[in-house]
């Protein structure tokens, strides 16, 4: 007889009714970390797919398997829509889907709106902690959309920032991003007027702009010596000589930095960013395979495109948490 085959289902409100703590979603990224460092894990790169002309967005296709205790393969569906807040919608919609990696049955389907917004936000959080100067005061980041309440969220979970700064293009938005994490932060937010009074004198920069295209706002002269910078926008945002003051480049993985959009994508695509000019994967350094910043005058650059690992650990994490609550459903599928 064949074995029967369930699948366990997460939508938007269980994953709320989860309530992960920022500690619950950082370990289980930086346990995805390490084993990507220790190559327990495979990776493909990411695939877009663009459904029409005529409208500003495209969906992300992220797949990998993560070995260990959690043994899953994944793929992960996003699609961002830069316009969707017009109808009050995310800019994002996403779909997990974990496999058995031994047999190839489907074992889950979780709504990944959310898990790409903490993952993403948790990446972030802790390439800073690798990489960030020792004593960070003021923190900068551009965007107010998507992923940006994680970014700010899990950076101040870790460090004790004198000065939070945010700037986003349109006033209502960068306005009312403020007010939710006055009220979630229990702190104050400096709401700044443009890019250069945001980002000027920061010791940690975080770029997750949402361009229409690109466009180098961020100007390379604003940077502090000794400062971490976090460009991620899927349009690049950046000025060609940015790499030109940096002592170290990251990434969350070299795969990932080819394609047709990212941050450095003119610096890879030109032969200003390899390889071999790649300081570390972040993996590397959790895993201690590589060092991270090793004085405080180091200017490092940290570009993460998002990786299906994470996506796969966060939902692991979720499925775990979701059966000790009795959250969610399990749908017959076999």
């Amino acid at each position: 007889m064949t074995p029967p085959v369930y699948i366990d289902f997460l939508n938007k409100f269980d994953i709320e009714a989860l309530n992960l703590t920022d500690v619950e979603i950082l370990n289980a990224i930086k346990s995805s970390l390490k084993m990507q460092g220790n190559s327990e894990t495979s990776i493909e790169p990411r695939t877009h797919i663009q459904p029409r002309a005529g409208v500003e967005g495209h969906f992300n296709v992220l797949r990998g398997w993560i070995g260990g205790d959690i043994d899953r393969a994944g793929t992960k569906v996003v699609g961002d829509f830069v316009d969707n807040y017009k109808d009050n919608r995310p800019s994002e919609y996403g779909i997990l889907t974990l496999f058995d990696p031994r047999t190839g049955a489907p074992k889950a389907i979780v709504d990944a709106t959310g898990i790409t917004d903490m993952r993403t936000g948790a990446i972030t959080a802790l390439g800073a902690q690798y990489l960030a100067p020792s004593n960070p005061k003021i923190l900068a980041h551009i965007g107010s959309r998507g992923t940006a309440y994680w970014n700010v969220r899990l950076l101040c979970s870790l460090f004790n920032f004198a000065e939070v700064r945010i700037h986003s293009k349109r006033k209502e938005s960068r306005e009312a991003f403020a007010k939710k994490l006055e009220v979630d932060l229990k702190r104050k937010i400096i709401v700044t007027e443009n890019w250069q009074d945001c980002i000027k004198g920061a010791d940690i920069v975080v770029e997750a702009s949402r361009l229409l295209k690109p466009e180098a706002l961020f100007k390379t002269s604003w940077i502090k010596k000794g400062s971490l910078v976090i460009p991620y926008g899927t349009m690049s945002a950046v000025e060609r000589n940015i790499l030109d003051v940096m002592d170290k480049v990251v990434m969350d993985d070299w795969g990932q930095a080819h394609g047709k959009f990212g941050s450095l994508r003119e610096h890879v695509d030109s032969g200003l960013l390899t390889a071999e000019t790649l300081h570390a994967e972040l993996g590397d350094i959790v895993a201690e395979k590589k060092c991270g910043r090793i004085n405080d005058n180091e200017n490092i650059l940290f570009w993460h495109r998002g990786l299906s690992l994470s996506d796969i650990a966060l939902g692991h994490a979720m499925l775990d948490k979701a059966k000790s609550l009795n959250l969610g459903q399990r749908l017959r599928f076999y």
